[in-house]
């Protein structure tokens, strides 16, 4: 625990201009990111008596050991300056809202020369126009499907709309009516992207001009004696009403608004977010967080906005900015939240509080389901909070560890019968993977199959790069141990911005994947290295024992242990981690065939050429012009694509064993990728 006066700016050095500051741990990651109207006041507040500063904020305090500002010009500068660093360095001590699943949204992708309706999940995209979110994928699919009957916009994907072209014959629902069916011409390009934005207009709620249209027509049509059409048209206006019945009114004068409502307690807070437009419910989404730093009300309705709308990082984006957003409590201040939001829009934005009315009624129902939401958070949590608590203090004690390990790092080695040899590193903090922090290795230092010898390589590897960057912030020296020892840093490890490093943070527990003798290669490699404070084991498949460094008999944990499962899902977890990166490397090198030697020649033209010849055997037949057919081939890389693979013998033929039949260069190549046999 730091003491905060080590690190406390001399009186006088901190300004008194706006600007946005950062804590930093002993290990130079950025834990905590803030802002100020004034610099100098809100620092000063930091470094007064621990007893005085709240648990949470002195918990802070204590493990940071320096800190830092930049001064910026205003208040709005330091708010997007805030949320910049904060999705930049994901400090562990600020707010974020984190949502449990990706929610779906009706997206039409009017980038396209045919635009698309389709469901979309994750970040959105540009020239893409969204409507949502919705609870459920089928939601989407039910409004759709209505109303592709008044707007038969294509929905099918890329594949089959140019299959369709192909073959000159459009999907089912081109032949129902429910596509206009541009892969055939049936309408051209221009009228399909007009059918499209008329698609948007209504999900944006501009529905009466599209009603009233439809009534006239089926009118006017009615009158001539249409009645076919007519009954048509008919269908088509009831198939929209059923559509605009799926999202009740809930404000009568049409306004476009979002609405965030809150509920918290001393350690969690849940946001709901309510999307009115066109006075209807378009769209609901919501976040909980865990209230690791002392906030009001107003400061996590600014952490919200800003993750709702932070520009390209934010869940929506600033395109999405309504023209009224309704809070329950103002951000302190509100003046650069509102003028913020207003840059994102391009329009003026009214932030504000609902006082009465049927705005004021619906902020009464989205706080209730905030509320919902809270209590059924934690409901789920408890157990969760309290199984992974169990399972490290068990770890704990089997282990005989002086403190819980709140970082766990696990190591497993994957080959193929001694080829492509690659390595994990899974990491593991307080029982839940954090998958950032994966890493992934090639073995350099030999080639072929000793697992030992190969832990061995990435356990140096991975705490040499951490001793690399502890001289670098002149913590700790790198011990001399020999040419094997040392190694020229790596300037792509040097950031002196705060971004994690990718080797900076030792474990408190490693775990390799196997018994005695990988035990014994990974602590050879921490005490070449001389680090001793960090607790090693090994995790046996067999009988799932528990070896520890220099001990003949194995930690057995009971098979109904917590701290046992944890650590088999993290061996479990860097096993597929390895296993994946091996099948990749291995399938790239299958499918490459010889072509990998071919100098010059990149993974584009490898692609072009066999897609355009199917596979090696056939492109090593063919001749210097056959290759020059192949867009984006010329003729010198032609010549040394005949010149490489004829130098290379081909591969030998294989068999498959059930049938005895001989397997051809392109379908070999295939079976060695999915038949051969399982990678370690």
């Amino acid at each position: 625990m730091a003491d905060p006066s080590t690190y406390r700016p001399a009186p006088g050095a901190i300004p008194l201009s706006p600007g946005v500051y950062r804590f930093r741990d002993e290990h130079g990651r950025v834990i905590y990111v803030g802002k100020a109207k004034s610099l100098r006041p809100r620092l000063s507040s930091y470094f007064q008596d621990l007893a005085n500063l709240h648990p949470r904020t002195a918990t802070m305090v204590t493990t940071a050991a320096s800190v830092e500002w930049t001064v910026v010009g205003t208040e709005v500068e330091a708010l997007q300056l805030e949320y910049s660093w904060i999705k930049e360095f994901d400090p562990r001590f600020n707010v974020k809202y984190r949502d449990d699943k990706s929610y779906p949204e009706l997206a039409v992708t009017l980038n396209e020369e045919f635009p698309r309706v389709q469901v979309m999940r994750g970040a959105h995209r540009k020239g893409v126009r969204y409507f949502g979110p919705y609870g459920h994928a089928w939601a989407i699919r039910e409004t759709v499907d209505l109303l592709l009957r008044v707007f038969p916009v294509r929905t099918c994907s890329t594949g089959v709309f140019k299959r369709a072209q192909q073959v000159g014959r459009p999907c089912l629902l081109g032949y129902i009516g429910k596509c206009a069916a541009p892969c055939v011409g049936r309408i051209d390009a221009a009228d399909h992207r007009e059918l499209a934005e008329e698609f948007c207009d209504f999900m944006a709620g501009r529905t009466g001009n599209h009603l009233r249209r439809l009534e006239e027509q089926m009118r006017a049509a009615a009158a001539e004696m249409e009645y076919e059409k007519a009954a048509r048209l008919r269908d088509d206006i009831e198939a929209l009403k059923r559509a605009m019945e799926k999202n009740a009114v809930v404000l009568a004068d049409g306004t476009d608004a979002d609405l965030l409502a809150l509920a918290e307690d001393e350690l969690e807070a849940a946001v709901q977010i309510f999307h009115v437009r066109g006075g209807r419910v378009r769209g609901q989404r919501g976040w909980v967080t865990d209230k690791v730093e002392d906030v009001d009300t107003a400061a996590l309705v600014e952490h919200a906005l800003q993750q709702l709308y932070g520009g390209a990082g934010g869940e929506l984006g600033g395109e999405a900015v309504p023209r009224e957003v309704l809070v329950p409590a103002l951000p302190a201040p509100a003046a650069p939240v509102q003028e913020w939001l207003t840059g994102l829009r391009g329009a003026q934005v009214d932030l504000r509080v609902p006082q009465r009315g049927d705005k004021k009624d619906l902020m009464a129902t989205v706080a209730r389901n905030a509320q919902q939401a809270l209590a059924l958070h934690k409901t789920k949590r408890a157990s969760d909070l309290t199984t992974r608590s169990r399972a490290l203090q068990e770890i704990a004690d089997a282990l005989e560890l002086d403190s819980v390990p709140l970082r766990i790092e696990c190591f497993d080695i994957s080959h193929l019968q001694g080829q492509d040899v690659v390595a994990s590193m899974v990491v593991f903090e307080d029982g839940l993977a954090r998958k950032s922090e994966y890493r992934r290795f090639q073995i350099k230092g030999f080639e072929g199959q000793d697992d030992v010898r190969s832990m061995h390589e990435v356990i140096t590897r991975r705490f040499r790069r951490y001793l690399q960057e502890r001289e670098q912030t002149g913590e700790w020296a790198v011990p001399e141990a020999g040419e094997d020892a040392t190694e020229e840093l790596d300037a792509s490890l040097t950031t002196e911005d705060g971004r994690p490093k990718r080797f900076a943070y030792p474990p408190q527990l490693l775990v390799v994947d196997g018994g005695q003798p990988q035990v014994a290669a990974a602590q050879r490699a921490l005490d070449e290295l001389g680090i001793d404070d960090v607790a090693l084991c090994g995790l046996a498949k067999r009988l799932e024992e528990v070896w520890l460094p220099g001990e003949d008999d194995p930690v057995v944990l009971p098979r109904s242990s917590e701290g046992l499962y944890l650590l088999q899902r993290a061996r479990d977890e860097a096993h597929r981690f390895a296993i994946t990166y091996q099948r990749s490397k291995r399938a790239k090198r299958l499918t490459g065939g010889g072509l990998d030697a071919v100098p010059g020649l990149g993974e584009t033209r490898r692609t072009a050429l066999l897609k355009h010849f199917g596979s090696v055997k056939k492109l090593r037949a063919a001749t210097v012009e056959e290759i020059c057919a192949v867009p984006g081939i010329g003729r010198r890389t032609a010549e040394t694509v005949v010149a490489t693979l004829s130098s290379r013998s081909p591969a030998a033929f294989a068999v498959n064993t059930a049938t005895g039949e001989i397997i051809e260069d392109d379908v070999q190549q295939h079976v060695a990728s999915t038949e051969s046999g399982e990678a370690k």
